[in-house]
């Protein structure tokens, strides 16, 4: 019979990843195991060559010795653990990015790793459509000068009203599981969606959106641009100076992707210079953010910057989805079906 680790943290909650096992694989399962990461109320961090993990090794090797299969988001799955605790056959990561599993030493001790991409796609897409609003319609702005106990008539002046989305050009770049959901919303208040994605199938979206061969003329006709790239060698700073030179004066800027893909010296010069109307992210170069950089100087003195802790993915239905994704992939490994979302399979 299968022993398992759920390694929940504080998002993720241990005992909601043992529910889902229980409900996923029955008698299939000798014992669940609780163990509670301190993720988010302590930062994650670089543990034994993975990234973007929550606890240390010691304290998981002492939870998951002797045990067959582990359920987590962020415990640090490293070489050194797996060396430890060579009973473990089955990780499964609730996350799309398994930056805190040693894929390759897992791959070379024949265990199975799978994850849920696309989690937290609904959650992110919702987001980014109110961020995008936010900036659109000056809510942030308009709020704090009522928290400030003014009524500002002046928001009603033509060169200080807000931006609508029926009938806007939007571009998207990037339009997988977080971007097409957007496009199809965007799609539907109205709005002319234009997308660069050069991975995006043939079908996808027909009807939707107008597919863009650059780039670059997503940002020279865009309104609004929104960013769904993967961070990756190629995508680092994708909003570059140049790129915003291409927008029209007064377009927006969102992005609730990765802060990697776009260049924030740039996007404050862009705004504060008045070149565009308005940018909304929840994502940030280094996290937790450097609040000395002036983006959040222009915030203060009134651009119209909105801003989230990249908080983008999290809603309930994502953790729900996250837990019940990997419990199904666990059940169909102990009844020997193939995984939906097998990472090891192609390094053996």
């Amino acid at each position: 019979m299968t022993s398992v680790l759920a390694a929940g943290d504080r998002f993720i909650r241990p005992a909601l990843f043992r529910e889902s096992v229980a409900s996923a694989t029955g008698d299939l399962v000798a014992d669940i195991a609780e163990l509670e990461l301190l993720w988010p109320d302590q930062p994650f961090w670089s543990v034994g060559g993975v990234d973007e993990a929550s606890g240390d090794e010691d304290s998981l090797i002492e939870a998951l010795r002797g045990r067959d299969a582990i359920v987590t988001q962020l415990a640090p799955l490293t070489r050194r653990v797996f060396d430890a605790c060579p009973d473990l056959r089955f990780i499964g990561v609730s996350r799309g990015g398994p930056t805190n599993v040693d894929l390759t030493a897992a791959a070379e001790r024949g265990i199975a790793v799978c994850n849920v991409p696309g989690r937290n796609g609904i959650a992110t897409a919702e987001m980014t459509l109110g961020l995008l609003l936010a900036v659109l319609r000056r809510i942030p702005m308009t709020q704090r000068t009522l928290e400030d106990g003014r009524w500002e008539g002046g928001f009603y002046r033509h060169d200080r009203v807000g931006f609508e989305v029926s009938g806007a050009t939007i571009g998207l770049v990037g339009a997988g599981a977080v971007g097409g959901h957007v496009a199809r919303i965007l799609d539907a208040m109205g709005a002319h969606v234009i997308v660069y994605d050069p991975f995006l199938p043939e079908g996808v979206l027909d009807g939707v959106i107008e597919r863009i061969d650059t780039v670059d003329d997503v940002f020279r006709r865009a309104d609004i641009v929104s960013i769904h790239a993967r961070l990756t060698p190629e995508t680092s700073g994708l909003v570059s100076t140049e790129r915003l030179a291409l927008m029209r004066p007064g377009s927006y800027l969102v992005n609730a992707a990765r802060g990697g893909l776009v260049d924030y010296d740039a996007i404050t010069d862009a705004v504060v210079s008045g070149h565009l109307g308005g940018v909304a992210f929840d994502v940030f170069p280094s996290e937790p953010a450097d609040f000395s950089h002036p983006l959040f100087a222009a915030a203060r003195d009134g651009h119209n910057v909105v801003m989230t802790p990249h908080i983008a993915g999290a809603s309930t239905q994502t953790a729900i989805r996250a837990t019940e994704g990997v419990a199904a992939e666990l059940g169909r490994f102990l009844r020997g079906e193939p995984l939906q979302h097998e990472l090891t399979g192609a390094l053996r």
